[in-house]
C-alpha cells in the first residue's frame, strides 16, 4: 500500500445521495410520495417491512443487491396494499425517483478543484444497480472521480467495514489517508471504525471548510 503511518489525508471519498445532488433525500422522498399519493411515513414503513423480511436495513435489499428493482417495487406495493389499504404504482421507480434532481454544484465544483490540484477524489455509494444510469445523468463522473466503489458491485455497503477495505485495496491508500464525506452519521461512524476520517455533510460550505482544514489546505472560494 502507498503511504506511511504519518501520511496526511490523500484520498477524498464522497457519498452520492444527499451530497452530490439536490434536493436532499428527505425532500426527494416527500416529492416522490406526493406524486404517488401516499405519505413519506407510509412509504418508509413499507420499505422497512420489506427490508426486515430479508433481515437487512432499509435499502440493502436493493443496493447489495438481494432482489431486483422490479421485485422490490412489487413487494413494497403489496405491503402498502395489505397494511395501508392503498394501491400505488411503483413501476419505473428509478426514473421517477430521480426526476427533478440536479447536481449540488458548489460541492461538485470543489471536488473538481481538488482533483485538478492532485487530490484523489472517489465516489463511494450505497447504489442500486437500476439507478446507475440515472445518477450518471445528474453528475457526470468522467473527469471527476478516479475510482467508483458501489455497494451493488462489491457486495458490501456503508457502514460495513468491508466496503472501506475494498476502496483501500483498489487504490493503495491506507485507512488514515482516507476521508468519507456523507450525509448519514452512521456511515461516518462506520468510516471511523474502519480507521478513516469522516465529515458529516450538512451543506457544501460546511463540508468544504472541514475538508480543507483536514487536508491542511487554504482553498478560498
Amino acid at each position: 500500500m502507498q503511504g506511511s503511518a504519518g501520511s496526511p489525508v490523500r484520498a477524498v471519498w464522497t457519498d452520492y445521495g444527499g451530497v452530490l445532488e439536490v434536493p436532499s433525500t428527505k425532500v426527494t422522498v416527500a416529492n416522490f410520495c406526493g406524486k404517488i399519493g401516499i405519505s413519506p411515513q407510509q412509504l418508509l414503513t413499507a420499505m422497512e417491512k420489506v427490508a426486515a423480511s430479508y433481515g437487512v436495513d432499509l435499502l440493502a435489499p436493493l443496493d447489495t443487491p438481494l432482489v431486483t428493482q422490479e421485485e422490490w417495487s412489487a413487494q413494497v406495493e403489496d405491503v402498502l396494499r395489505a397494511d395501508e389499504g392503498v394501491d400505488v404504482d411503483l413501476s419505473d421507480f428509478p426514473a421517477r425517483w430521480f426526476e427533478g434532481r440536479t447536481a449540488n454544484e458548489p460541492w461538485v465544483a470543489h471536488l473538481r478543484r481538488l482533483n485538478a490540484g492532485g487530490v484523489f477524489v472517489g465516489l463511494m455509494s450505497n447504489m442500486v444497480p437500476a439507478w446507475d444510469a440515472h445518477w450518471r445523468r445528474v453528475v457526470d463522473p468522467e473527469g471527476l472521480f478516479k475510482e467508483l466503489v458501489m455497494s451493488f458491485e462489491v457486495g458490501s455497503r456503508k457502514p460495513e467495514t468491508g466496503i472501506f477495505r475494498v476502496a483501500e485495496e483498489r487504490t493503495g491508500f491506507l485507512p488514515h489517508e482516507c476521508v468519507l464525506i456523507d450525509d448519514i452519521e452512521k456511515n461516518c461512524a462506520g468510516a471511523r471504525r474502519a480507521g478513516w476520517h469522516a465529515i458529516h455533510f450538512t451543506d457544501p460550505a460546511q463540508a468544504i471548510s472541514e475538508l480543507d482544514a483536514l487536508l491542511g489546505a487554504d482553498r478560498p472560494e
